[in-house]
Parts: structure tokens; sequence; C-alpha cells
């Protein structure tokens, strides 16, 4: 089970459709942490449960998620230990989705940033509204995207998109998204998604689980491979650049508002 009641819910929509709600709306469900641990523990309950037949994937108020915790990040640049927690937690979360025997559905309301977009486009079908957006601004916070970008960017948008936009953190407006194939059902309005995200769920829970699932067991075999050939790499890179001068300016710099001086250390 989750480890804090306040980071995310598990909730039994109907007999086999399942949802995984953020709850930390005042911090734009940012990923600390806990809530790390939380949602990988959340996907191995429902990977456990044998009468889950597909999953929601939710959130509370105006941002679906917007990334990495920015304390966890400058508390990552001295210790190493908490660096290779980083590390050791990314690989689990991202673990946790690949096996995932159930299809998830995210349901993006609001902006998808960092580790949010990620998450989203781990799921097997984003549904968005249209005033919602994906971005991966590692780079521009002086980190490698080694927790999972390099892996699912690529595989929803082709890699030439990927390079693009995960090399300059420029976002890609939901509209666009769905044009390019990273947002698979667009929805008008921000409280259209959740229903619209619920509704694909139920029907596919209402198909013949032995066969959804020896499908998505088969697509998540794919993607295993994948992530086998670049996960661990991109999470080296990204444990080396959470000790890097540039990811404190690239904090600092957004704090403050300000365009950041990176160095290159």
């Amino acid at each position: 089970m989750p480890s804090t009641e306040t980071s995310l819910v598990v909730r039994r929509l109907s007999d086999h459709v399942r949802e995984i709600a953020l709850i930390r709306p005042a911090l734009f469900n940012r990923v600390d942490a806990a809530l790390h641990r939380d949602l990988t523990s959340a996907l191995h309950e429902i990977a456990r449960d044998p009468e889950a037949r597909a999953v929601v994937l939710s959130s509370e108020g105006k941002a679906f998620s917007a990334g990495g915790d920015f304390d966890l990040m400058e508390a990552a640049h001295t210790n190493a230990s908490v660096r290779s927690e980083i590390v050791e937690d990314g690989r689990r979360l991202m673990s946790a989705f690949f096996d995932l025997p159930q299809p998830i559905i995210a349901a993006v309301q609001g902006p998808a940033i960092g580790l949010g977009a990620t998450i989203a486009l781990a799921c097997d079908a984003v549904v968005a509204a249209e005033s919602a957006y994906l971005a991966d601004t590692h780079v521009q916070l002086g980190l490698a995207a080694g927790d999972g970008g390099c892996l699912v960017w690529p595989a929803a948008a082709g890699m030439l998109r990927a390079r693009r936009h995960l090399l300059t953190g420029d976002p890609l407006n939901a509209p666009v998204a769905f044009q390019l194939g990273l947002v698979t059902d667009l929805v008008e309005n921000p409280n259209e998604a959740r229903p619209v995200a619920i509704a694909l769920a139920q029907r596919i829970a209402e198909l013949a689980p032995l066969a959804v699932q020896a499908t998505k067991k088969s697509l998540n075999q794919v993607t295993r491979t994948r992530a086998n050939e670049v996960l661990d790499l991109s999470l080296s890179y990204e444990e080396r650049t959470l000790a890097s001068n540039d990811l404190l300016e690239g904090v600092s710099a957004f704090r403050d508002r300000r365009a950041p001086k990176f160095t290159g250390t």
C-alpha cells in the first residue's frame, strides 16, 4: 500500500476498473520521494489485483504533475546517497509501469512537466484537455532527462521530434501533441479528461481479459527491451548532473524567474 495518505489515493471505480489519483494539488502534484514510492507501490498493488482489468491515472488540481521536487534535487546535489536513492526510485517506478499487466490510461487535465510527462507517456493511452501541455524540462534545469523521458518520448513522437523537445525543454500543447501521437484522445475542457479516461478504461475492462493482458504483456516486452538499452544509461547521467553546479543554478533561476547562467560544471 502507499506509504502516506496525502500523496495519492487508489480508488475502486467499478468491479474491474481502478484509479490512481495524485492528490497534491497545492504543490502541482510534484513528485517527491514519498510520492515516487507511493506511486510505485500503487502500481504493484493493482498488478496483483486479480479483478483489476484497467487503470486510470489522474490527479487533482490545475496541473497533472509539475515533475520532480526542487527541494529533493537540492538535497541530492551534496548527498551521494540521496542521488542514488533518486535513481533507484526512478528505476523502480519505470519498471512498475513496464510490468503492469493491465492497460493504464492517463487523464491529463493540465500541464504534465518533466517526470509528470514521463509518467503520462508511460501509460497506454493519454486523454488530455486542449489547454494542457507536455514538456520535459530537465535540460532547462541542468539535468539529463534520465527518468524515462529518453525512452517514452521517442516511442510516442518518433526520434527526431523527441530530440527536438528533449534537447530544448520546449513544451507541446495538447492539440499539437495529439497530432504528433503523444496524446491519444483530446477533450475540450479539463474537467472532461478524467471521465473520458474512465469511459475508455471501462470499455477495455469489458473486453476479454486474457486477450487484453496478453497483448499488454507483449507490448510491455517491447518497452522493456528498449528500456534495457537506454534507461540505466540515462539514469546514470541524471545522477551525475544532480551533482552539478548547473543543477543548483537551474533551480535557483526557476525560482527567481530569471534566465539561468550555466557554466558546464
